[in-house]
Order: C-alpha cells, then sequence, then structure tokens
C-alpha cells in the first residue's frame, strides 16, 4: 500500500508538460509497431486506405497458397530455423563477450597504465568503421581460415561491435563501486574466487545483465556481418527479414517476420527492467 501511494504521488506531482513529454514518448515507441500489426494481418492495403480493404483471413480460404501468418509459421518460411540460430548465436556471443570484458574493463577501471587512452579508441574503433568495410575484410581473412559459412565465424565476427558496448558498460560499473569493498574482503581472508564471486558479482551484478541485454540485442540485429560471413548459410531473423523487403515492399510475411524479430528483444527489456528494479543493491 506504501509503495502504491508513492507512486500516485509521484503521478500526481508530474506537470501537465511533463505527462505530455511522457505520452509522446510512449507513441512513438509503440506507433511503429501498429503498422507492422495491421500489415501483417492484411491482404490487400493500398494508399490511400487507412486500414486495409481485404484482410488475410477473409482470402485464406480461397487461396490455394499460404498467406501471412500462415506462410510464417510454415516449414518453408524457415522462420523457425532463423529464430534458432539468431538465438543461439546471441546467446553464444553474449557468453563468450561477457567472458572476454569482465577481465579487460576491470583493468581499464582500476589500472593506470602506459598507452591507455590509445587503448580504448582501439577497442571502440570498430564502432567508427563502416559495417560493410569490416564485413569484406574480415570475409578474405575468413575464407582463408575455413571460417566462412559457419557458425563459428559468424559468433566470432559478431564480436567485434558487440565488445566495445560490452567493455564500455562494465568499465563504469567497476568505476561507480570501487575497490573497498574488495579490499575489505580481502583483509578477512578471502581468497580471488570468494571474493569475486561472493562480493564483485553481486555489486556490478545488475550492469552486467544491463550489459548482457545490450550485447543481445545488437548481435541479434546484425545484418551485415552475418550475411557477408554467413554466405547465405547461417540464416537469422535480419537476414530473412532483409529477403523478404529487398524489393522495397513490406508485405504481410514480412510484417510477421519483423514482429517475431522483435520478440526476443521486448522480453528481455521486461525482464532485465524487473530484475534490477527489485535487486537489493540497485537502490
Amino acid at each position: 500500500m506504501i509503495g502504491q501511494t508513492s507512486k500516485l504521488c509521484d503521478l500526481k506531482a508530474i506537470s501537465p508538460w511533463q505527462r505530455l513529454l511522457v505520452l509522446a514518448m510512449a507513441t512513438f515507441t509503440i506507433a511503429p509497431f501498429a503498422p507492422l500489426i495491421i500489415q501483417s494481418l492484411a491482404f490487400r492495403w493500398a494508399w490511400p486506405n487507412i486500414l486495409p480493404t481485404v484482410w488475410w483471413h477473409e482470402q485464406r480460404e480461397r487461396s490455394p497458397f499460404p498467406l501471412a501468418w500462415d506462410y510464417v509459421f510454415s516449414p518453408s518460411s524457415r522462420v523457425g530455423e532463423a529464430t534458432l540460430n539468431t538465438l543461439g548465436i546471441g546467446i553464444a556471443v553474449t557468453l563468450l563477450c561477457l567472458l572476454i570484458c569482465l577481465p579487460a574493463a576491470r583493468v581499464l577501471a582500476q589500472r593506470n597504465f602506459r598507452g591507455k587512452n590509445q587503448l580504448e579508441f582501439l577497442i571502440a574503433l570498430p564502432l567508427l568503421l563502416p559495417e560493410a568495410a569490416i564485413g569484406i575484410a574480415l570475409l578474405m581473412i575468413f575464407i582463408a581460415l575455413g571460417l566462412a559459412g559457419t557458425y563459428a565465424g559468424v559468433i566470432v565476427v559478431h564480436l567485434i561491435p558487440t565488445i566495445p558496448y560490452m567493455v564500455r558498460m562494465l568499465t563504469a560499473v567497476y568505476q561507480g563501486h570501487g575497490t573497498e569493498a574488495e579490499d575489505h574482503a580481502r583483509v578477512l581472508g578471502a581468497n580471488r574466487r570468494q571474493i569475486f564471486f561472493r562480493v564483485t558479482l553481486p555489486m556490478i551484478l545488475p550492469g552486467v545483465i544491463a550489459g548482457c541485454l545490450f550485447t543481445f540485442l545488437v548481435s541479434t540485429n546484425l545484418f551485415l556481418l552475418t550475411f557477408f560471413i554467413g554466405q547465405g548459410q547461417i540464416i537469422t531473423l535480419p537476414t530473412l527479414l532483409f529477403a523478404k523487403i529487398s524489393g522495397g515492399a513490406l508485405d504481410a510475411t514480412g510484417a510477421g517476420i519483423a514482429l517475431i524479430a522483435s520478440i526476443p528483444g521486448i522480453i528481455l527489456l521486461i525482464f532485465t527492467d524487473r530484475f534490477i528494479r527489485n535487486y537489493p543493491l540497485a537502490e
């Protein structure tokens, strides 16, 4: 009851202009999904009609071929394969990125050494270069190494744009907590493993989860690097969606695939938000 009362008080404390701003932000966030939902249920929707003139369920009974969601959920669409590949690659990239970036971020946050600024610039360099240039250059190397067209090659190339984000986020988390708690645990006789799992990790866990979420979202939305290194053999939701919209028009099938591609990120975002809000050390 106390928590609900405080939330009501917070809402009342918001001025009309602030409420309008919040409403505008929510509208700009949710509005892009409305045309996708309508398009995924439409069969014929042309300008200047506000709503489709023929809906998918009206035409499906007369069509000999799968339409819209019928096609999306059919084996011939390969949406199931693309979804499994997208999730599997995203999870693998996130775990590898975390293993690489945890020690690197700790050093960058808590140590001063010669060339530190130059190293931070080199880590962020992939974010400054065009993704197409990186993909074409690495394709030559990956072909020579036998990694082109393999899951391992796609996972490795996804680490290039995700590591800079993870390092930045974890470095900020380490800088925010300092080393005082770890020093106290070390004085009390805790070893390195105990310090990490019982002191360090609980303190930085909200930041780690946020970094993992961001890394997963970046990985699951990469198209060019997946397209170049996968060579058409590794199908993910972004590559499948691009094949559907490459003609310049978004049909019902493409809209359905776009909605499916958005589901993992939305679920993870809701889960992460609730976890961080309820985490004891988040306040």
